[in-house]
């Protein structure tokens, strides 16, 4: 009983993570896979708290779980039963990316934008260049 409520839960939260990205105005699918890596280079840094490293390596197993061989519930024997748990998994793991790109993007478009325009707290100048850097296709002044 308990197993068929996780599983509704998950499918779920996938289902209102995705009604969500689909809002007018709000990034679109392509655009919060895309954020994707830097998401994790901004939690990593600890430039962004929206999430925690650990949520993400939570994460990053998930994905390893959807596409390793090796099972809790291999599909070879129990067929249905092994592709279910997979299923939940990668709903689960499909809610999440959703849920912390589209999180990720408010706050570039928020807070990020107004830590690269101040310099932010690594150097940069908002453009991915270290200040005083001269880099080929910026124009000196």
């Amino acid at each position: 009983m308990a197993a068929r409520r996780s599983r509704a839960g998950a499918w779920r939260a996938l289902a209102a993570a995705l009604a969500r990205s689909r809002r007018p105005g709000d990034p679109g699918l392509l655009d919060q896979l895309s954020a994707l890596p830097r998401l994790v280079v901004a939690t990593a840094r600890g430039r962004y708290t929206g999430t925690s490293t650990q949520r993400l390596a939570l994460m990053a197993l998930a994905a390893a779980y959807v596409v390793s061989p090796v099972d809790l519930v291999p599909e070879a024997v129990f067929l249905l039963a092994g592709l279910a748990d997979d299923a939940l998994v990668l709903a689960w793991l499909a809610g999440a990316v959703l849920d912390e790109t589209s999180a990720f993007l408010r706050w570039e478009r928020t807070d990020g934008a107004a830590r690269g325009a101040s310099g932010g707290r690594d150097g940069r100048d908002g453009r991915g260049s270290s200040r005083g850097e001269t880099v080929e296709g910026h124009v000196v002044v």
